[in-house]
Order: C-alpha cells, then sequence, then structure tokens
C-alpha cells in the first residue's frame, strides 16, 4: 500500500501513474473512493497491521454546531474508568486517506497505555474543501472532547495530540491553538510532518534528495498545495512552520522517516520548537520512507516507531 498511489485510476501518465497535474475534480473523487475502499479491506490488513484485540473499534458521530463529524474511537478493552487519557489522531493522505489506516497503531495505544484514542475523519482536500475545513475538523473535535470529557470517559487534564503527514501539520495546528485558549495538552506527537504549504514548501533539500518515492511524490505534493490553499489564502497560517510564537507549546515527539520528499518540514519544525523552548524529541529512521507507520507489514521499522510512540505518550499522559 501506498500513502497515495496504487489504484487503477481513469487519467494516467505514461507508466500508469496517475496524471496529478491534470486531474479533475470528478477524477479526483473517484480515485479517493477506490483508493479508500482498498485501504478500508481486509485484503489490506496484511499491510496495515492487525489491530489490538486488547482493544474495540467503532465509528462514533461528534455532533458540532453546524456539522456531525465520524470518528473512530479506539477504547481498552473492558475499560469501565470514567478518567482514561485521550489521545486525540488525526491520519494522513491530504486528499485520500481514512482513519481506518491506521487501526494498527491506533488499538495498540488504546490497548497499552491505556487510553481513549480518537481519530478524526476529518474532510480531505478538494476543489472546494481546502486545508482550512481538515484543520477546522481536528481543532473543533479536540474541544468538543475536552467540553464533554464526562460523556466520553476521559480526563481532559491528560490529552494529547498525535497526527501523520498531512494529520500532523492538523495536529501541530491544534497544540498551537490550544496553548492560544489555555487549554493545556500533555503531549503531541508528529509522524512525518507537512507543516509547510507556502510556496516555500520545495525549497526544502529533502524534497530534491527523494523527490519520486514509491509513496510520495513531488507531482503529489504539487496537487496536495493547490487543493490546500486556494489564491487568496493565507498559507503562513495554515503552515505551523512559520508560527510567530511556539513557546510554550506541549512537548513534542517527531518521527521522520529519512527518505520522505518532507523529511526536512519535520526536521526543520524540530529546530523552531527547540529554539522557541519547547521540549522536542526527534526521532528519525534511517531508509524508511513516507507513510512508514501505517505500513508494519512491510516495514518493520513501524513497530520500532509504534514502540517510541508508546512510550513518549505513556510517559507524557501517566505522570
Amino acid at each position: 500500500m501506498s500513502d497515495i498511489t496504487g489504484t487503477a485510476f481513469p487519467q494516467v501518465a505514461p507508466g500508469g501513474v496517475p496524471d496529478w497535474s491534470a486531474m479533475k475534480a470528478e477524477d479526483l473523487l473517484a480515485y479517493r473512493e477506490a483508493e479508500n475502499r482498498r485501504r478500508s479491506s481486509p485484503q489490506a490488513r496484511a499491510i496495515t497491521g492487525e489491530p489490538d484485540p486488547g482493544a474495540t473499534i467503532e465509528w462514533q458521530e461528534v455532533a458540532l454546531p453546524d456539522r456531525d463529524l465520524p470518528v473512530r474511537v479506539y477504547r481498552p478493552v473492558g475499560a469501565d474508568r470514567a478518567d482514561l487519557p485521550l489521545v486525540l489522531h488525526v491520519h494522513g493522505g491530504g486528499f485520500v486517506g481514512t482513519a481506518v489506516q491506521c487501526d494498527w497503531v491506533n488499538s495498540h495505544l488504546a490497548a497499552q497505555l491505556p487510553a481513549l484514542v480518537v481519530s478524526v475523519e476529518h474532510r480531505l482536500l478538494a476543489p472546494d474543501t481546502p486545508l482550512s475545513a481538515a484543520a477546522a475538523d481536528g481543532w473543533d473535535a479536540l474541544q468538543h472532547m475536552l467540553q464533554h470529557a464526562a460523556q466520553w470517559g476521559i480526563d481532559p487534564a491528560r490529552t494529547a495530540v498525535f497526527g501523520e503527514s498531512c494529520g500532523a501539520l492538523i495536529s501541530a495546528l491544534s497544540a498551537i491553538r490550544a496553548r492560544d485558549a489555555g487549554l493545556h495538552l500533555r503531549a503531541q506527537v508528529l509522524v512525518n510532518p507537512a507543516v509547510d504549504v507556502t510556496e516555500t514548501m520545495f525549497d526544502h533539500a529533502s524534497i530534491t534528495q527523494h523527490a519520486d518515492t514509491p509513496t510520495l511524490a513531488v507531482p503529489q505534493l504539487r496537487l496536495f498545495h493547490r487543493l490546500a490553499v486556494p489564491p487568496g489564502a493565507d498559507a503562513r497560517a495554515l503552515s505551523p512552520l512559520y508560527a510567530d510564537d511556539l513557546n510554550g507549546l506541549a512537548p513534542a515527539l517527531v518521527v521522520l522517516p529519512t527518505d520522505d520528499p518532507v523529511a526536512d518540514h519535520g526536521r526543520r519544525y524540530a529546530e523552531r520548537l527547540q529554539a522557541a523552548g519547547t521540549p522536542v524529541r526527534l526521532a528519525e529512521y534511517p531508509e524508511t520512507g513516507h507513510a512508514f507507520l501505517s505500513m508494519p507489514g512491510l516495514v518493520p521499522q513501524a513497530k520500532a516507531a509504534g514502540a517510541e510512540i508508546l512510550e513518549f505518550l505513556r510517559e507524557a499522559l501517566t505522570a
């Protein structure tokens, strides 16, 4: 399974690769539906990993004032406590992706921390749905969970955010907004984060060095950029890398696959967090590619990264 590629697509370039530059709205929708069906299929478990039997998994909806937001909920089996820690997760993919592809890591976190893990099925990028909508989904879900802690059986004082790729961008923005709103988070986990959607997004050395990898390539990133920030939108406001103030944020674990076009996004963000005085741990996994954490069946280092995330969150949420 790749992060974005891997399904037959109606409009393709030579060699069968989707022609991302010529993609129309209807093509994107068809591709998304086919790809997300594949990621959610039982056959995909050989790549995405088997869920931990110590956690239950179910879809629920968060009732927000202006919309109902689907979330995938992972709860420790037999948990009858009303004070579980909360890990709010946001999956990657940008214009394609589903929380189901992250069942392996999220169920293991729920069972082994233990904690309530809630993964946000955020709105995916499309010509009429920019990145600001997905960012709002992450932030609104976090606020809702904390405001309705008793309903969800969580301890709001022990909360962390966790995101992958575009989801890491959303989680980083949520961590900044939480600080500004006076909400105390214990931790943030950012896996292969894409944290720059300004025009400098493509200026990082890793973009050139790993421009054409199996799980992410520059043409896909250019489509991501085109959909994420419509003309006239403020790209800096959606780019944690350019946030004015990164002081006082929740301690961060930044997990980086080295062979990733956006690896330098994560490196530069970790540097900025450190310079601002926010505690940060940078964990690089050599010879791994973008989205490796969602592919434990193919990439053995996914299990090591999952264990590091578990230990980081355990220290943060049980102290």
